[in-house]
């Protein structure tokens, strides 16, 4: 990402990546993902803790 690079794949964003994602979309992009998850899984049971830091 230093030279430019991103996180993203053609099959989007991997688990792999997760350690990158909040240098990716930085703290309000994380914000921003947590607040969508949790409005469309406020049990939490999709996927839980796999891709949003």
């Amino acid at each position: 990402m230093a030279t430019g690079g991103t996180i993203t794949h053609h099959h989007a964003v991997g688990s792999d990546h997760r350690p990158w994602m909040r240098a990716e979309v930085g703290d309000l992009g994380v914000t921003l993902l947590r607040t969508i998850k949790a409005t469309l899984d406020p049990a939490g049971i999709l996927n839980p803790g796999k891709l949003i830091p």
